[in-house]
């Protein structure tokens, strides 16, 4: 607890020390917001040239609300700041990370736009494939691909194979002869880089379940048996460091390290590795702690740093691939919910809080429940000259933990029947949602240009007692 610094007048004083205290507390606050979201005449917000009232009338709340052009331009902005940046040498492609939210309109806009698609399922891959996406622009990530996987991916042809154990290496080889052909490999290696992020999604530390380490020779033993496996061509190594990363000093570490694995390999395999793929995680704005970077500059640095790697190990500057998810698809979307239950609680003597309630909750964003991740939110359907009241949005389920957003500031006459929205829901939300308390899963929309269409549809009840057959 905190006294605010207005005064014990402004507030309930129960907000975190780095929640500023709003001067206007309608006002959208900027870079948070996808590009096209404003305050309409009325008062209510608008993407894309839509109300969010308009959208809550014709498809209900809870509901994803995709900004289309600000999705596409983020794309397009990722692919052509890469591209430049490795310009001069072998030249950079970027991989739109399907698990931060894919359905068959992404897909589609995705390869229009010239990126690849990176997928971690068989159902990804199966959303792609049905979109009609390139499959030798489709990269196939898992720690624990099945045969059936696999054999999809090497009969539809997919561009490349992430192979993430010596088992797999092994699998995807006998695999590749049963269906007569060659299979495109990468090799995923563990660099020991633990980036500076939640415990969950930091992915290049020695103890966690992806690919091979580094440290102990097993990376080097898998490139090993990919070169000597009949039906595997190495086309290049993969390292992903984490998620919601926002510099690029855990690039500069663990692109020295795969590259030290290049120049081992050339040395003593005589072989030369002309691929790289650095994964993804760029960080994204969720509140106003975060400040990412741009592409530009994400580019930039870390072509700065891959090239002055190469020029100390006497190597070619390989060709490089990325695969941003969040920062794509994370900004470019909002949740809208309808406000229900409003309640003052005491904590004691003078504090309290407001719990505003909402219709969705845990089960179209377990990311606060998960991870400890910090939203925030805005009153969309109406501006109020109310003062400001620090707020915890929950959910509607039948947990203490089902909470949105854990502190914002809203007006304090917020009640039942308005609109709230919630900015940088579209990657990881909908891809993890769930029907928790047999809540159905809340539709996506795309507004563009003053039109509104449904790319997900809402579940219904007749959708889950479907599944029950018992």
């Amino acid at each position: 607890m905190r006294a605010h610094e207005a005064g014990a007048l402004h507030g309930n004083d129960a907000a975190p020390t780095w929640l500023p205290f709003p001067t206007d507390v309608n006002a959208l606050i900027p870079g948070l917001w996808s590009r096209t979201t404003v305050r309409g005449a009325d008062g209510a917000l608008e993407v894309g040239g839509v109300s969010v009232t308009r959208i809550a009338e014709e498809v209900g709340t809870p509901a994803f609300v995709l900004d289309e052009d600000d999705f596409r331009e983020r794309a397009r902005g990722f692919r052509d700041a890469f591209a430049e940046a490795f310009r001069p040498h072998a030249g950079a492609q970027v991989y739109y990370a399907g698990k931060a939210f894919l359905c068959g309109a992404v897909a589609r806009w995705v390869q229009e736009d010239g990126l690849g698609l990176d997928v971690c399922t068989g159902g990804e891959l199966a959303v792609a494939l049905r979109a009609g996406f390139p499959a030798e622009r489709i990269a196939l990530h898992g720690n624990n691909k099945s045969d059936a996987e696999l054999r999809r991916a090497i009969e539809v042809g997919v561009g490349r194979i992430v192979a993430d154990s010596l088992d797999e290496i092994a699998r995807i080889d006998a695999l590749s002869a049963e269906a007569g052909t060659r299979t495109a490999v990468m090799l995923r290696v563990t660099t020991g880089v633990e980036a500076h992020t939640h415990e969950f999604i930091a992915t290049a530390h020695e103890d966690q379940k992806f690919g091979l380490s580094l440290s102990g020779g097993r990376a080097f033993e898998g490139v090993r048996d990919v070169l000597a496996a009949e039906h595997l061509e190495l086309v290049g190594l993969h390292s992903h460091i984490g998620s919601q990363i926002f510099d690029t000093g855990g690039f500069e570490v663990a692109a020295r390290r795969v590259l030290d694995l290049v120049a081992q390999v050339r040395d003593e395999l005589g072989h030369t590795i002309t691929q790289l793929d650095l994964g993804g995680g760029f960080g994204v704005m969720y509140n106003t702690q975060h400040t990412p970077s741009t592409p530009e500059a994400l580019a930039a640095g870390i072509a700065g740093i891959v090239e002055k790697q190469c020029h100390e190990l006497e190597l070619d500057v390989p060709h490089v691939s990325f695969e941003p998810g969040r920062a794509i698809a994370g900004p470019s979307t909002q949740t809208l919910y309808g406000v229900g239950t409003v309640k003052d609680v005491s904590l004691g003597g003078p504090h309290h809080r407001v719990y505003v309630s909402v219709d969705g909750g845990m089960s179209d964003n377990i990311r606060t429940a998960l991870y400890d991740a910090d939203y925030s939110c805005l009153l969309a359907s109406r501006v109020s000259g109310e003062r400001p009241e620090v707020v915890r949005v929950v959910g509607k389920h039948c947990e203490s933990g089902d909470i949105v957003v854990k502190d914002e500031y809203m007006p304090a006459d917020v009640h039942r029947g308005d609109l709230v929205s919630v900015p940088v829901t579209g990657a990881y939300c909908y891809s993890l949602a769930s029907n928790y308390n047999h809540v159905p899963r809340p539709p996506v929309v795309a507004v563009k240009d003053g039109e509104l269409r449904t790319l997900v549809r809402r579940e219904t009840e007749d959708d889950l007692l479907a599944l029950d057959i018992g």
